[in-house]
């Protein structure tokens, strides 16, 4: 069946009658728990059914939003949160920008995948109509920046052109359709079979809307190339509207670096390279008083006249390198050595050191108190935690240890 969406994609609202309307659940795109609502078929639509590689349109019944619209066989199924009455006349009202935007994303699909068969043979294998980007995947195993360049020039010759786009409708028999360039019908495909010609250009087999004209794409922008599969090449693009909005969203971003680099458009990416220079020097700076502290922290320690048996140190800056310095440095042959470095309160990370015995029964528990995961060999015990507020608990845990193992016990 072909609907009234696909013989006027421009109609914004349409009047039709509800034929059934039967319980369902729908699962949302992004996962969780199902919606229950009801699965609604009409005497005709002009909300699009997904198909083609073109995402499915949303819109109104009447006052009640369209979630998903799904092909089944010859019929359109809407899915809504609210009953509707089979018999009950409708006014059918379209979300016009979703549907404007598929209709320039497909039909600078079709032109792009014509222009590339055309002027170097690259025969499209699939395509994908995303929600920031479209992708068209070319039976070649890469494309280079002129050919990419040349591609981007020509589509856009032919919009300037205003090149007409014709849907047609024919039948199922009808021996042109053996001329016309196509990837098959699906398996319960019903009624005639449509075929979308771009004037001059290319005629193609297709279920989905279209613009009338070249010149309604307004401009198309090809963004590169990304490694396909099997010898494959995507190739991204933007068409239409998309590219204002990235036009627009690149230049919002472009005068944020201004203000934030206090330099020009021209100098950001120096000024960028030379920014990355300091951060690495700090870090690497900031890594060597690290072990330097490390050191320091250690000798403090050791220059006791008296050394506790149990050592406890939090630090928010650290790794655990730092926190293995430390335990080089002391030494864990009698001292046992509880380390921790990050968020105080949220996650981070351990190390438990001293009498290879002591460490390996206690270290389990410990990562155990402190949410965490870790291992250890050689009287060293360290891993992830994600409850450092719990290292009050760990602290008594040790110092219980070392009182039922102290001789004055």
């Amino acid at each position: 069946m072909v609907f009234q969406c696909q013989r006027d994609s421009w109609a914004r609202q349409f009047a039709t009658r509800v034929v059934s309307c039967r319980a369902a659940e729908l699962r949302p795109e992004g996962g969780g728990e199902p919606v229950r609502g009801f699965q609604v078929v009409l005497e005709d639509t002009i909300l699009f059914p997904e198909g083609g590689g073109q995402p499915d349109d949303r819109g109104l019944i009447g006052d009640v939003p369209v979630l998903r619209v799904t092909r089944r066989g010859p019929e359109a199924v809407h899915f809504v949160q609210e009953a509707l009455e089979p018999g009950a006349e409708v006014l059918l009202s379209l979300d016009w920008d979703r549907r404007f935007d598929h209709m320039q994303q497909h039909s600078g699909q079709h032109l792009i995948t014509a222009i590339a068969e055309h002027m170097f043979g690259f025969k499209t294998t699939s395509w994908e109509l995303g929600r920031q980007r479209s992708v068209i995947e070319l039976d070649t195993p890469s494309m280079t920046a002129e050919q990419i360049e040349a591609l981007e020039r020509s589509v856009n010759e032919k919009i300037r052109e205003r090149v007409p786009v014709v849907v047609r409708e024919l039948a199922a028999d009808d021996p042109e359709i053996e001329r016309v360039r196509s990837r098959g019908l699906p398996d319960d495909h019903a009624g005639p079979v449509r075929v979308v010609d771009i004037e001059g250009i290319d005629s193609n087999m297709c279920c989905g809307t279209h613009v009338s004209n070249l010149s309604d794409l307004q401009v198309i922008k090809l963004l590169g190339t990304e490694k396909g599969k099997k010898n494959k090449t995507n190739l991204v693009f933007l068409a239409g509207n998309r590219v204002l909005k990235s036009i627009e969203q690149s230049h919002s971003t472009e005068k944020a670096l201004t203000s934030l680099l206090k330099n020009g458009p021209g100098e950001h990416i120096e000024a960028v390279k030379r920014l990355q220079s300091s951060v690495k020097l700090l870090q690497k700076n900031n890594l060597n008083l690290l072990r330097d502290i490390a050191v320091l922290i250690a000798r403090d320690f050791k220059s006791k006249p008296v050394q506790s048996q149990l050592f406890v140190l939090h630090r928010k800056e650290g790794d655990s390198e730092f926190m293995n310095i430390i335990a080089n440095e002391i030494g864990s042959e009698e001292t046992l050595l509880f380390l921790t470095v990050g968020d105080e309160k949220e996650a981070g990370l351990f190390l438990l050191a001293g009498p290879v015995e002591a460490v390996e029964n206690l270290g389990p528990r410990v990562a155990e108190l402190l949410g965490g995961k870790g291992a250890g060999k050689r009287g060293r015990f360290q891993g992830k935690a994600t409850k450092m507020s719990q290292r009050g608990e760990v602290e008594a845990l040790l110092q219980e240890f070392i009182s039922c193992r102290s001789p004055e016990a």
